[in-house]
């Protein structure tokens, strides 16, 4: 979206950091639980994931004791199943799928669950409604 009075906006994200406290433990949890490629680790502590063409960097506090974090909603086809697949491999789910709302011609549904940092994640599926 351009402002209108330069022409310019932002628009595309290019990366998303959350924070972290052990980037071992993390770079296990979001590739062999939640399997996402990993694209790099970087000194000291940072890790780079793919999601989908936009990066995902893990790093810890710049200053002890911070902690930032956005809710990061992961788009999948079928959130029954893919909350069975992550519960299979240990991933602890906050609050199982349910519908958030019904549109027009879908409803929404989502499901959440944490790191281990304790950052909320969640899985969002739109659902086709019948006609």
């Amino acid at each position: 979206m351009a402002s209108s009075d330069s022409g310019f906006g932002l628009g595309r994200i290019g990366q998303i950091a959350l924070t972290i406290t052990d980037r071992a433990r993390s770079v296990t949890f979001y590739r062999d639980k939640l399997g996402m490629r990993l694209l790099f680790e970087a000194p000291p502590n940072l890790a780079f994931f793919d999601c989908d063409g936009i990066r995902l960097m893990l790093s810890p506090a710049e200053k002890p004791g911070e902690s930032f974090s956005s809710i990061l909603y992961f788009r999948v086809d079928d959130i029954q199943k893919a909350c069975e697949a992550l519960s299979a491999r240990g991933v602890e789910f906050e609050h199982q799928p349910s519908r958030i709302a019904q549109l027009e011609t879908h409803d929404l549904w989502m499901a959440f669950f944490r790191d281990p940092d304790r950052n909320v994640l969640g899985l969002m599926s739109e659902v086709p409604r019948a006609k």
